[in-house]
C-alpha cells in the first residue's frame, strides 16, 4: 500500500524525476559545454540542478490540482520518455521542425524506431513512474488550506531560483551565450512549447489566403528544339554528400553512374534538417533565412510555376509525400501493398520507381510539351537503414541490421549507411538508362537530396536538429546532373560551362527554384537570375528573364 503524501511533496518528486532522469541529455549537453570553458566555477555547476528542480516545482504546482495532477502528469511523463529517449540516444532536438516532421511520419516509418531499447525505456520511465503516480493516494486539504500552502510553496521555490538567479547570473548568461543549444534539451518545458507553437500555426491560426505565383509564366527560347524535353528530378532522402565518391569518398560508393559523367555540384547546403521541413522549402520561393512553413502551404511552390508555364508535371513518391508540393498536379504514392517484390507491406524498395518510370515513358506522347518528372525516393531513410537496399547490394559488411542503430559499432552503422548511398547510386543509373533508351524527348536527370544524416558524429544521430546548430553531416548534401549534349544544345547552354558547374560555391536549395525556371526556359515575374546556377551556361540569344 502506498504512503499518502501531500500535493506539494508529489509535486516536488514530480519535479525532482523530471530533472535527475529526463534531463540526463540536458546534463550531458551543459557537461560538454563546461568542457569548453577556461575556468568552471563548481559551485554554480551545483546551482544547476537545484534550479530546475525549483523551477520545475513552481511550474508543476500550477496543474497539481484535484482531478488533473495524475492525468495530467501522468500524460506528460509518457510523452517526456519518448522525447526522453531520442534526446538521450539520438540527440534528437523536438523543436517546431521536428513536432512537425513527428505529425506527418506515417505509421510504417513509426514502427521503424520500435524496438527493445525504445520499448524497456518506456517501461522504466513511462510506464512504471506513471503506475506509480496513479497508485500513490494523495491527501487532498480543504480547499482554502490547499492554496494558501500552494502559495508557500511556489513562493518558496521562485526564491530560490531568484536567488541562484541574482547570485549566479553572468555565470548563467555567459553559459547560454556559448551553449544556446542547452535549452533545447530540457525536458518537459521546450518539447511543449514547440508542439504548443506547431498547433497554434497548423489548427488554431485562421488559414491564409492562397496566393497564386508566376501566372505570367510562359516558356520563352530560340534555341533549336526539335525534341520536348523531360528532366527528371530524383529527390533523395536523408542522403549526405560525404558519403558519396564523388565528393572525395574513399569508398566506392558510386560505381553504376560513374559511366555517366556526372557533375557533382560542390558543398550543397539543404533547406532544413528534415523532410517536413526541407522539402516544401526546397520548391518554395522562399529562402531558408525566410521560410515559414504555414505560408509556404498556402502559395505556389516551384512545381505549380511551371505548371502556370506549360510544363507537363507528375510526381511519384515512395517515401512519406511530397508535403503539399504537388498537390496540384499528377502525382501518386507508391503503394507499399501492391503485388511486387521490392515491397513488403511496410515499404517498397527504390526500384519500383524505376519500373514506374518505365511504364510512364513507354505511354504514347500526347503534346510536345517539356515535361518533369519527379521521383522522390526512400533512399537512406533510418533508422532502418538495412530495409533499403535488397541483399544483392549488400557490399559493405559486417552491416546493422536492426533499428537500434546506437548500439552497432561504427562500422557496422557506416556498411550499412554505404549500403543505402550505393543502392541509390544503382537506382540513379537506372533511371540514366531508361532515359536513353526512350527516344520520344531530349532528357536529363538531376539529383538532390533533402537533407543529411548523422551517424553518431558528436553524439547525435539520424537528422531533425535544429538548423542553428545543426553539425554539417545533417546540412551539406549531394547534388548531381547528368545533362547530355542534345539537352544542353536545345536549353541554348555551353556544355563547358556546365562542367566548370562542379566548381561552382555558394550552391543551397534556395538555388532550385530559379534553376529549374531556367532550365525549362521559363520567363516569369517571379524568376531570379542570380540564383540561377545555368544562367552563366545559357547564350545569350536563348536567355531568361523576369518581367
Amino acid at each position: 500500500m502506498f504512503k499518502s503524501l501531500s500535493v506539494n511533496r508529489v509535486t516536488f518528486l514530480l519535479a525532482l524525476f523530471f530533472v535527475m532522469v529526463f534531463n540526463l541529455p540536458f546534463f550531458s549537453v551543459v557537461k560538454r559545454g563546461l568542457e569548453h570553458q577556461s575556468h568552471v566555477d563548481p559551485i554554480f555547476v551545483a546551482t544547476i540542478p537545484v534550479f530546475l528542480v525549483a523551477l520545475f516545482s513552481a511550474i508543476f504546482s500550477l496543474f497539481s490540482f484535484r482531478y488533473l495532477l495524475k492525468p495530467f502528469f501522468i500524460l506528460l511523463i509518457l510523452l517526456s520518455s519518448s522525447v526522453f529517449f531520442a534526446a538521450f540516444k539520438y540527440g534528437v532536438v523536438f523543436d517546431t521542425g521536428m513536432i512537425e516532421n513527428t505529425f506527418e511520419t506515417n505509421s510504417a516509418e513509426a514502427l521503424t524506431y520500435l524496438n527493445w531499447a525504445s520499448v524497456l525505456n518506456f517501461l522504466l520511465s513511462g510506464l512504471l513512474p506513471a503506475a506509480l503516480l496513479y497508485k500513490v493516494k494523495i491527501d487532498y486539504r480543504p480547499i482554502g488550506k490547499e492554496l494558501l500552502r500552494k502559495l508557500m510553496f511556489i513562493g518558496g521555490n521562485l526564491l530560490v531560483v531568484g536567488v541562484i538567479a541574482f547570485v549566479f547570473m553572468q555565470n548563467y548568461a555567459s553559459f547560454l551565450r556559448n551553449n544556446v543549444e542547452a535549452k533545447r534539451y530540457i525536458i518537459p518545458t521546450y518539447f511543449i512549447g514547440s508542439a504548443a507553437k506547431y498547433i497554434n500555426q497548423h489548427y488554431l491560426q485562421a488559414p491564409l489566403q492562397y496566393r497564386q505565383l508566376g501566372t505570367d509564366a510562359k516558356v520563352v527560347t530560340t534555341a533549336p528544339q526539335t525534341k520536348p524535353q523531360l528532366l527528371v528530378m530524383v529527390v533523395g532522402e536523408t542522403a549526405r554528400a560525404m558519403n558519396y565518391q564523388y565528393y572525395g569518398y574513399k569508398r566506392e560508393t558510386n560505381p553504376y553512374t560513374a559511366k555517366y559523367d556526372l557533375q557533382a555540384l560542390p558543398d550543397v547546403q539543404s533547406c532544413g534538417t528534415a523532410t517536413a521541413v526541407s522539402l516544401p522549402c526546397m520548391f518554395s520561393r522562399m529562402g531558408r533565412q525566410d521560410y515559414d512553413g504555414r505560408r509556404a502551404k498556402a502559395q505556389d511552390s516551384i512545381v505549380d510555376v511551371l505548371n502556370h508555364a506549360g510544363i507537363n508535371l507528375a510526381w511519384y513518391d515512395n517515401d512519406s509525400g511530397c508535403k503539399g508540393v504537388c498537390d496540384r498536379v499528377t502525382n501518386q504514392i507508391i503503394d507499399i501493398h501492391m503485388e511486387s517484390p521490392f515491397c513488403d507491406g511496410q515499404f517498397c524498395k527504390d526500384q519500383v520507381l524505376v519500373d514506374k518510370l518505365k511504364q510512364v515513358l513507354a505511354e504514347p506522347v500526347t503534346n510536345n510539351a517539356n515535361r518533369l518528372i519527379v521521383l522522390h525516393i526512400i533512399g537512406s531513410h533510418g533508422p532502418t537503414y538495412y530495409l533499403r537496399y535488397p541483399d544483392e547490394y549488400r557490399k559493405f559488411t559486417p552491416d546493422c541490421p536492426r533499428s537500434d542503430i546506437q548500439n552497432c559499432s561504427r562500422e557496422e552503422l557506416l556498411n550499412t549507411y554505404d549500403n543505402t548511398i550505393l543502392y541509390t547510386d544503382y537506382i540513379v543509373s537506372e533511371v540514366i538508362g531508361a532515359l536513353e533508351q526512350q527516344t520520344k524527348y531530349s532528357p536529363a536527370m538531376m539529383y538532390l537530396s533533402d537533407h543529411g544524416e548523422s551517424l553518431g558524429e558528436k553524439g547525435l544521430y539520424l537528422h531533425g536538429s535544429p538548423y542553428s546548430f545543426a553539425p554539417k553531416e545533417q546540412t551539406t548534401v549531394p547534388w548531381l546532373l547528368w545533362m547530355p549534349e542534345p539537352f544542353v544544345a536545345a536549353n541554348g547552354m555551353k556544355a563547358d560551362c556546365i562542367t566548370s558547374l562542379s566548381a561552382k560555391s555558394g550552391i543551397t536549395h534556395d538555388n532550385l527554384f530559379d534553376s529549374l525556371l531556367g532550365l525549362f526556359n521559363v520567363q516569369t515575374s517571379v524568376y531570379e537570375q542570380d540564383k540561377d546556377i545555368f544562367a552563366t551556361c545559357r547564350n545569350s540569344a536563348a536567355g531568361v528573364s523576369a518581367h
